[in-house]
């Protein structure tokens, strides 16, 4: 079976994933320039690892920069890349206290030695942090990934689902952690955008209305519960039909 040095005990609950969506436009319909819509979603993301584990959230994914986002404005790429390092600086101490161990998936190789050596330093601070695995996608394709995988398992891989999904947190510097269940995409579109497609294999998926930085907690909550009234059959028949 394929190991990983990055594998642990996943904390109880929910894989909740979110695509933080509607931050430049949330900005823009007040006036404001993009960043200013990315530095209140940041404070949206403390709001939502603060409230995940008491509605039963033992694994949050978030969405932050895609490898297609690298095409956007060379000015707003830098200033997410900083507001990376100065979310890593003011969170990590936050994180330790509350129980969360932070793990950044995705590449590395294209980021900066300093958000590098940030990444690092929170990863390891946190390692200890058993009621919430925060982790946050920065330059991650979940096409990549799976390709990434099937090169390191080879032609004739003789491996299981299971395995192959190690695979992929390997690649992508993850601990191996369940299958999403929910994904949560914000702003008003309804598309994947290459987020954790192997994983999402059959996650339900909602679609809040609003941009991210109108996320809340009572929002999430409503999500949650929305969710939990769902029957998830994963192919197989509903509990009325198999019974008759």
């Amino acid at each position: 079976m394929i190991q990983s040095d990055t594998e642990y005990t996943n904390p109880e609950g929910l894989h909740v994933g979110m695509i933080m969506d509607g931050n430049g436009r949330w900005a823009a319909a007040r006036g404001q320039p993009r960043l200013f819509g990315h530095r209140r979603g940041a404070k949206v993301v403390t709001e939502m690892v603060e409230t995940a584990p008491a509605l039963g959230i033992g694994t949050l994914t978030l969405y932050a920069f895609s490898s297609d986002n690298w095409k956007r404005p060379a000015r707003e790429v830098s200033g997410l890349m900083r507001l990376f390092r100065s979310y890593l600086a003011s969170e990590t101490a936050r994180c330790v206290e509350n129980g969360v161990r932070l793990c950044i998936i995705g590449r590395r190789d294209r980021l900066s030695p300093a958000l590098i050596h940030a990444i690092q330093a929170a990863e390891q601070t946190t390692r200890a942090g058993k009621r919430l695995l925060l982790r946050i996608a920065i330059d991650y394709s979940a096409r990549d990934s799976i390709v990434a995988a099937a090169r390191c398992a080879g032609e004739c891989f003789p491996g299981s689902r299971e395995e192959f999904g190690a695979l992929i947190a390997r690649v992508t510097n993850s601990p191996v952690v369940p299958e999403v269940d929910l994904l949560i995409r914000t702003g008003g579109e309804q598309r994947l955008s290459d987020f954790l497609l192997w994983e999402c294999a059959y996650a339900e998926l909602a679609f809040p209305d609003c941009m991210w930085p109108e996320m809340d907690a009572r929002r999430l909550g409503r999500v949650i519960e929305d969710f939990h009234s769902r029957e998830r059959r994963f192919g197989g028949l509903a509990h009325t039909a198999a019974a008759s």
